[in-house]
Parts: C-alpha cells; sequence; structure tokens
C-alpha cells in the first residue's frame, strides 16, 4: 500500500518534469529565424489606412493571434500576394485557428495592402526579382 501511494504521489510531479520537457522541446525546434520575427512590433499603425483595412487588420489581429503572436506575421519577409495567399491558406488549414473561406480572403486582402504600403521596398526588391 506504501509503494502504491508513493507511485500516486509522485504521479504529478512527473506529469509537471513531462510537461516541462515538451515546452522546452517546443521552444527549441522553434526556427531561429521565426524567433526573431516574434520579438519584433506586435502591433501596425493603421491610422492612416481606409476604413475598410482597419476593419480587417482587426479581423487579422484577432484571428492570428489565437496560435501564434500577431507579430510573426507582422514580421516576417512575406509580402508578394501569393507569398500571403500560401500562408493564409495554410494557416486556415489549422485546427481551430477559427479563419473561414470569408475569413481568410479579408485576412490575405489586408496583408497584401499592408505589404504594399508599409513594406513598400521589399515588396519592390522582391517584385524586381521575380521579372
Amino acid at each position: 500500500m506504501n509503494s502504491t501511494l508513493s507511485l500516486l504521489m509522485g504521479a504529478p510531479m512527473l506529469v509537471v518534469i513531462l510537461a516541462a520537457g515538451l515546452g522546452a522541446r517546443t521552444q527549441e525546434t522553434l526556427d531561429p529565424r521565426i524567433a526573431a520575427y516574434d520579438k519584433g512590433p506586435a502591433t501596425i499603425d493603421v491610422a492612416k489606412y481606409p476604413a475598410d483595412m482597419k476593419a480587417r487588420y482587426k479581423l487579422f489581429a484577432t484571428r492570428c493571434s489565437k496560435c501564434h503572436t500577431i507579430a510573426r506575421a507582422i514580421n516576417c519577409e512575406f509580402v508578394l500576394e501569393d507569398e500571403w495567399e500560401r500562408y493564409v491558406k495554410r494557416m486556415m488549414r489549422k485546427p481551430g485557428s477559427g479563419i473561414s473561406a470569408s475569413d481568410g480572403k479579408e485576412i490575405y486582402e489586408f496583408l497584401a495592402f499592408d505589404s504594399k504600403t508599409r513594406k513598400k521596398a521589399l515588396y519592390e526588391k522582391k517584385l524586381k526579382q521575380i521579372k
């Protein structure tokens, strides 16, 4: 009986140790480039954006922050429409993302607009590279 009690009392500690190990493993497998995006600015000043883009920004911030920091999408090097299309479609397939087809379209439209506005130099540079 004492050995059974010892095992039962040690079980919660084992769960904590395993959970900590899994958390550390998840952190270790995050690509350093992606980790750097997460550490960048976590908001966009959309004050000068058209009203429809401000609304799309709110949708983007709400949906995309369910699974990762919005800083990841804000600071990444995606700027071209096809890059954003692939990325948004991939995120839509993630379980629990809550991104419907119509939400995905709105998020894509915001990200494409934002790239041409806020990341204009990078957008133009990448555009020249593919021509």
